[in-house]
């Protein structure tokens, strides 16, 4: 296959992607001119009928194709390359179009999604509450979504929960709402000695990399949230922003406030110009560390419980979220 013709070919599986639903070819076609592909028709069919038979798509006939299966893990895995960027670029559009109002404590929030069984949840909830009370999860906030329910593209299988935690990008919507830009530079294993943060033990930055950096660390086992609910001593994931030098004051207001609603806050504030944790930050900014949204879960992986997660999944309404005390209560309810 040519590069043309892979490129295109990924194109339409992101088109059908996005659309959720059957589409024909001549709508395949005018979206493909939204990227700036200029196909006809015909050639379109001649892609589709290639594609039906890759398994990438299934023709329904009259209704038009859908992306399969394997034609979203091959939307996951193919031109890795092309990805690199993809999650800072994420980052940025999510924090715009979040429109939660710290004072009305109403709009959209951005969560992260765990999947999960009913009897997981029901069995593992005081373990995932440890992370909680703890002070190591992302506000004091979650979310819980039936089967059938979606999450940007994350879908709730049947016989299946999602489990949503509160992404700390959220922290930048708000800010920047109050017109402060917030650059996310790197997701990190922040090292904990006595309940204290000591260092940062490793890094990946957000514009070097196609995957969070949090779901690396959770799944190639470098995280110690056992230790650090049970000792003060462990890893636990964090993430690492820079804000304008002058906007200090008014950060650590909102995060209050933010803290107040449930949300999180920094949990770390450093200085214009000083380094952070031995981090060095360019003159004109500050340095901020701020507690990984997917924590609460990532505790589970250790104990040999595998579970798929999404970091940045998507946005809900603030008013579905709940205190995480009432997650047993909430899984009472659905049992």
């Amino acid at each position: 296959m040519s590069e043309k013709t892979e490129k295109r070919q990924l194109i339409i599986l992101k088109i059908l992607r996005k659309a959720n639903r059957p589409l024909g070819s001549s709508k395949i076609m005018e979206n493909l001119e939204a990227f700036g592909q200029d196909i006809n028709e015909r050639t379109v069919r001649h892609y589709l009928m290639e594609m039906d038979n890759k398994g990438l798509t299934k023709n329904l006939g009259r209704k038009g194709r859908i992306i399969t299966d394997e034609g979203l893990a091959e939307l996951n895995t193919a031109r890795i390359f092309d990805k690199v960027g993809f999650l800072s670029a994420k980052i940025d559009q999510l924090t715009y179009r979040m429109t939660f109002d710290l004072n009305k404590q109403s709009g959209t929030v951005i969560t992260n999604i765990s999947l999960l069984t009913p009897e997981q949840i029901k069995t593992l909830s005081p373990l995932i509450c440890r992370v909680y009370e703890e002070g190591y999860s992302m506000g004091d906030k979650m979310a819980l979504f039936e089967p059938g329910e979606k999450i940007g593209d994350v879908a709730v299988p049947p016989n299946m929960l999602g489990l949503g935690t509160i992404c700390s990008i959220t922290i930048n919507g708000v800010l920047l709402s109050h017109g402060i830009p917030t650059r996310s530079t790197f997701g990190g294993l922040l090292e904990l000695r006595n309940r204290e943060p000591l260092r940062l033990a490793e890094i990946i930055t957000y514009e070097g990399s196609s995957m969070d950096p949090l779901e690396i660390f959770i799944k190639t086992g470098m995280t110690d949230y056992m230790g650090a609910t049970t000792t003060g001593n462990g890893r636990i994931g964090v993430g690492f922003r820079e804000m304008p030098a002058d906007s200090r004051d008014s950060v650590v207001n909102l995060t209050h406030k933010l803290k107040k609603a449930g949300l999180g806050c920094f949990l770390k504030i450093g200085w214009p110009g000083q380094p952070l944790l031995e981090i060095p930050v360019n003159e004109g900014r500050f340095g901020a560390i701020v507690i990984g949204g997917l924590n609460p879960i990532a505790i589970l992986e250790e104990i040999d419980i595998k579970i798929k997660s999404r970091a940045l999944a998507g946005m809900i309404e603030y008013e579905k979220l709940f205190h995480y005390q009432e997650l047993a209560g909430k899984i009472k309810g659905i049992i």
